[in-house]
C-alpha cells in the first residue's frame, strides 16, 4: 500500500511542512484542508471536554485528512500539555475505525529531531543525515522569510491605496514556495517579493492606530482558529505587530524569554509556562511605548493565558491602554466576534482621536 503523509494543518506553515516531508520522504503528503467549522466540530465530537481547543483541531485536521486517503499521521510540537496529547490523539482516531501508521516525534514535551530524522529513514531507507539536515536549512530558511515578509504585510496592509494588492502578492509568494527546488531559490524569491511589497502603494499616516496581538501560539498563528481576527484589524486601518510566529518559536524564544522576563520582574518573576510570559512581557513594553491597544487571543481551557490574564489588567490599568480578550472554542460565532472587533475599533479611535 502507498504510503500517504499528512499532519495537524497550521496557518500558512502548511507549505512548509509539505516542502519538508516530501522532499526527504519522497512519500505523498497531502495537507489537511484549512481549518474550518466543521474542523472543530468533528475534533469536538470525538474529544474529552476538558481538553484545549488545539487538540480538537489537530483530531478534525487528522479525520480530514485521513478521508482525504492519509495513511501515515505524524504529530510534533509540545511546549504545554499540548506535548502529550499525541497518545490520545491516536487511541480516539483508531477507535473510530481508521486504519494508519502514528508518528508521535515529540521527546520530553519538544519535538524531537533524532525522532524525526527515524521516522524519515523509516519511509524512505535512501535518505540519510545530510539530506535530511540539507532539506531542514531549508525549511527555516522558508519559515524565516516567510514571518519577515508576514511582518511587513501586518505594519502596512491597512494602507493601500488599491485594496487586495497585498492579499494577491502574499497568496503568489506562498505559492512559489512549492516550487523551490533549493535554498538558492528560496533565497532569491524572498528579496525578488520583497522588493515588489515595497512597490505597492501606501498611504500611511506618520501616527497609525497601533495594536499589539498577543496571547497562545495556535490562535495566533492559524488564523482560520481565530476567525481571522487579525486579518481584520489591519483591514481597519490598524499597524498591527505579533511576536509569535514560527521563527520566534524555533529560533528566537530561548534569547527572547529571560531577559522579557527580567524586564517585566515588576510583573512576573518567574516563566508562567507556554507563551504566557511572553504575552505578559510582551503588553508591558507595548503599553510602555504607547500602543492605542492590546488584544489576547487563546483557545478555551489554555491554562498558562489564564494566568497571564489575571496580570494583563493591571499593566491595563497602569498604562490607560485597552486590552480586548478572546477566548475561542467550538461554541464561537463570527458575527459575535465582528461586533466586539468593531466596538474596540471605534474605542481605540475615540481615544487616539477625541
Amino acid at each position: 500500500m502507498e504510503k500517504v503523509i499528512s499532519f495537524p494543518h497550521l496557518g500558512i506553515y502548511h507549505i512548509v511542512f509539505n516542502y519538508f516531508l516530501s522532499n526527504v520522504t519522497k512519500r505523498r503528503v497531502i495537507s489537511p484542508p484549512p481549518t474550518t467549522k466543521r474542523t472543530i466540530e468533528l475534533g469536538s465530537k470525538y474529544s474529552p471536554d476538558f481538553v484545549c481547543v488545539p487538540f480538537k483541531y489537530n483530531l478534525g485536521n487528522y479525520i480530514e485528512a485521513l478521508e482525504k486517503g492519509a495513511n501515515v499521521l505524524i504529530q510534533g510540537g509540545g511546549g504545554c500539555r499540548y506535548g502529550y496529547y499525541a497518545e490520545l490523539e491516536e487511541e480516539i482516531l483508531k477507535s473510530l475505525g481508521y486504519e494508519f501508521d502514528f508518528y508521535n516525534l515529540i521527546s520530553d514535551n519538544h519535538i524531537s529531531l533524532k525522532k524525526g530524522y527515524s521516522f524519515c529513514k523509516k519511509l524512505n531507507r535512501k535518505t540519510n543525515v545530510f539530506k535530511c539536515s540539507y532539506y531542514l536549512i531549508n525549511s527555516l530558511f522558508m519559515i524565516i522569510f516567510i514571518d519577515k515578509i508576514e511582518k511587513y504585510i501586518r505594519k502596512n496592509m491597512g494602507f493601500e491605496v488599491n485594496k487586495g494588492r497585498f492579499e494577491k502578492l502574499e497568496k503568489e509568494y506562498l505559492s512559489s514556495f512549492k516550487n523551490s527546488d533549493g535554498i538558492f531559490k528560496i533565497v532569491f524569491n524572498y528579496f525578488k517579493y520583497k522588493s515588489r511589497f515595497k512597490k505597492i502603494k501606501i498611504d500611511k499616516p506618520s501616527n497609525p492606530l497601533k495594536v499589539t496581538i498577543i496571547g497562545e501560539l495556535y490562535s495566533l498563528i492559524d488564523a482560520n482558529t481565530s476567525y481571522n481576527t487579525e486579518r481584520k484589524l489591519i483591514k481597519m486601518g490598524i499597524e498591527v505587530t505579533r511576536l509569535t510566529d514560527l521563527t520566534y518559536l524555533l529560533i528566537t524564544k530561548r534569547f527572547f524569554l529571560k531577559r522579557a522576563i527580567r524586564k517585566s520582574k515588576k510583573y512576573i518573576k518567574y516563566n508562567l509556562g507556554a507563551d504566557a510570559s511572553a504575552s505578559v512581557a510582551l503588553a508591558y513594553q507595548s503599553a510602555s511605548c504607547g500602543c492605542d491597544g492590546i488584544v489576547h487571543m487563546k483557545s478555551f481551557g489554555c491554562t498558562p493565558e489564564i494566568s497571564a490574564m489575571s496580570i494583563l489588567p493591571r499593566i491595563s490599568e497602569e498604562y490607560n491602554v485597552p486590552i480586548m480578550y478572546f477566548s475561542f472554542d467550538a461554541e464561537d460565532n463570527e458575527v459575535g466576534v465582528d461586533t466586539r472587533i468593531e466596538a474596540f475599533y471605534d474605542m481605540i479611535v475615540r481615544r487616539k482621536y477625541k
